[in-house]
């Protein structure tokens, strides 16, 4: 096969619009935290992901971690984690967690993980432990955890709720009709099953975000923000999904920044206590706020 042929299969990489251009993070807080970052080798998934955000974030005193390692056991088309065979625990990871957040004076903490379906328990427990650790190291430290879906086991969704963390958010990502594309193991009913779960056992506060330009339609935009608002969910965050590498699903389109806007206000009519939604929003933006 000749190369034209080739790059006539291939999808073409879309040019990014100019609202997608993204200053470096600058200001004093976010070179600070930055040097303590390189200098302790400590693992942020805001560095890992190069999060658009990051200098805002860490300015405000926000950070997100990841715990039970950097191999995910399930294999979503838009995930840029490792997908293999995990490796095993670190059960030393709680105290190692705790202690970045001590040393960054870090205010408000997200916990995120990948999928450990591998273990009895999910990763659950590590999880609980980890939530435990930075209680006991930053008191102070207010948290949101951002939970897989534990394959929608009661009694490991209940190891999260027993620590209660100021948020816990699980993300639908997409739509009904793309879900078996986009998040290939997981499922539409199922994740919104652990919302509302978390939030009839008492959860206080629960947050999910959304991806678009993965071919949804702004009707089954508006369809998931109803199921996520009949599921109790607190808080949204809606954002431009972003390719990133050629192996993973291409970006249908880059959604306009008046219809984030739109998104926005019918969230936030629809009853919704936070609604974050521009094209640079992810999970963890202005978390700090959703505890409130």
């Amino acid at each position: 096969m000749n190369t034209e042929t080739v790059s006539n299969i291939l999808p073409e990489r879309k040019p990014k619009p100019k609202w997608l251009r993204v200053k470096l993070p600058t200001g004093k807080k976010y070179t600070e935290l930055r040097g303590l970052v390189d200098k302790y080798k400590l693992n942020t998934i805001c560095t890992s992901g190069s999060c658009p955000n990051m200098g805002e974030c860490w300015g405000e005193g926000t950070a997100t971690f990841m715990i039970l390692g950097n191999v995910c056991t399930r294999s979503c088309g838009f995930c840029g984690v490792k997908t293999g065979r995990p490796e095993t625990v670190d059960w030393d990871e709680p105290e190692k967690v705790a202690r970045s957040i001590r040393i960054m004076k870090i205010k408000h903490a997200v916990l995120t993980s990948v999928d450990r379906d591998d273990l009895k328990d999910m990763g659950s427990i590590m999880w609980a432990e980890t939530v435990k650790a930075v209680r006991r190291m930053n008191p102070e430290t207010t948290m949101e955890t951002l939970i897989p879906d534990f394959q929608g086991i009661e009694k490991h969704i209940d190891r999260i709720i027993d620590v209660a963390p100021e948020v816990v958010s699980h993300n639908i990502e997409t739509v009904r009709r793309l879900t078996r594309e986009v998040r290939i193991q997981a499922q539409y009913d199922r994740s919104m099953g652990v919302l509302k779960y978390l939030k009839q056992q008492g959860q206080r506060r629960t947050k999910s975000g959304i991806m678009l330009g993965l071919g949804e339609t702004k009707e089954e935009v508006i369809e998931t923000l109803h199921d996520l608002k009949a599921n109790d969910v607190d808080v949204v965050t809606i954002g431009q999904y972003l390719q990133p590498s050629k192996k993973h699903l291409p970006v249908q389109r880059f959604v306009n920044p008046d219809e984030f806007k739109e998104y926005e206000e019918i969230g936030l009519s629809l009853g919704f206590r936070h609604v974050e939604s521009s094209a640079l929003v992810r999970s963890s933006y202005h978390a700090q706020k959703h505890i409130n």
